[in-house]
């Protein structure tokens, strides 16, 4: 009679030890091919913030992704320590620029024959149009605009909150730099004597550029980087042309932008980075980068090798020095704007998606080892 009456317990404590919790349950995608059971959540009687199934799931392959390869939440370390170097060159060579330009006499001589003979000497179509503080603010902020609705529609949401802090440091610098960076009169020269580095139309065109290149998917990405150059040049070109700038305030401003997205990708996490699904090599920036990086080493070359020829009629602002003074300035711009963002374009895709172990669909085979 007792075994009879305890049976039923016996049998539902065996049943229960049978059936695992819903706790423990785990999906792996490279371990089960029926489709997994999102694991449920504690209910805290607030339905209106709890997620749907969707998310679940994608949180649970996002957690398993993670074990299986840690690259798949976060860039190389060898990525990581290049954008640090590369923000490091980038800050140093606009030291060096403002050193050159603003602290010494053949600098100075050299800019003030720039900006003052630029309009006689170089083609009017290198005004672009005579550009003006509205229409540079508009483009800048339509480009900004564009880059944060594109991340925002792609969800990633760590790149969004990396893309705000790096327009506002930018912004920051272009407004402090300015008035704390001395200018000293060492020659006479006939433009301004008053500071003006670094150019902070160039800042806002180059930086709202390097946003829209890092928000947009892998696929845009060579093309944006094209755009941003070309946005870059038009506006550097035409403040020296209307004399609002030297050719040192444009060359500083596009090292300052550039090295500080180069910290900006060092922060690279998570949501900051391409889905892993969508993580592909691209032929198109392939070419874009190698081609900016190699025509703008080129383009600075020639600017230092006209520099160099021209150098000895600094010394008494000699009026024959004045057109290599312009064309120097000329291939710089294009130069230093078309380098800075190629290098941008190359670092944002290693940083973005990296090439992991896992591949696309699974780890690739290993080879057989020496017996």
């Amino acid at each position: 009679m007792s075994e009879h009456t305890h049976e039923p317990s016996s049998t539902h404590a065996d049943d229960g030890a049978r059936q695992p919790s819903a706790d423990t349950t785990q999906w792996s995608t490279f371990e089960k091919s029926e489709p997994p059971k999102p694991t449920p959540l504690i209910d805290d009687g607030d339905t209106s913030t709890k997620p749907n199934d969707e998310d679940v799931l994608a949180h649970d392959m996002q957690s398993s992704l993670a074990q299986l390869d840690p690259l798949m939440l976060r860039p190389r370390t060898s990525s990581i320590v290049l954008c640090v170097v590369f923000a490091a060159a980038f800050v140093a060579i606009a030291a060096a620029l403002y050193w050159l330009g603003v602290r010494t006499a053949d600098g100075q001589t050299f800019e003030d024959l720039a900006i003052i003979n630029y309009s006689s000497i170089m083609p009017s179509w290198l005004s672009f149009g005579h550009l003006q503080s509205p229409i540079i603010i508009g483009v800048a902020l339509a480009f900004g605009v564009a880059a944060f609705v594109i991340a925002a529609l792609r969800k990633r949401w760590w790149l969004i909150g990396q893309l705000a802090v790096y327009s506002a440091v930018c912004f920051a610098a272009a407004k402090l730099l300015k008035p704390y960076l001395p200018r000293p009169l060492l020659v006479y020269v006939e433009s301004s004597t008053n500071n003006s580095a670094p150019s902070g139309h160039t800042m806002l065109a180059a930086a709202a550029g390097l946003v829209l290149l890092c928000a947009v998917p892998h696929a845009w990405r060579a093309a944006c980087a094209v755009v941003s150059t070309l946005c870059t040049i038009a506006v550097g070109v035409s403040v020296v042309y209307d004399q609002w700038h030297r050719p040192s305030d444009v060359l500083m401003a596009i090292f300052i932008t550039g090295g500080l997205m180069m910290l900006t990708l060092a922060c690279t996490r998570t949501s900051g980075m391409d889905r892993p699904g969508d993580r592909v090599s691209s032929p198109s920036i392939q070419l874009i980068a190698t081609a900016l990086i190699t025509l703008g080493l080129c383009a600075v070359a020639y600017g230092a090798y006209v520099i160099w020829q021209v150098e000895p009629g600094l010394d008494a602002a000699a009026g024959w020095a004045a057109s290599g003074a312009c064309s120097a300035t000329t291939a710089l711009i294009f130069g230093c704007a078309a380098f800075v963002n190629g290098m941008v374009l190359m670092m944002r895709q290693l940083t973005a998606a990296p090439l992991t172990k896992l591949g696309l669909i699974g780890a690739p085979p290993a080879p057989p080892k020496a017996k």
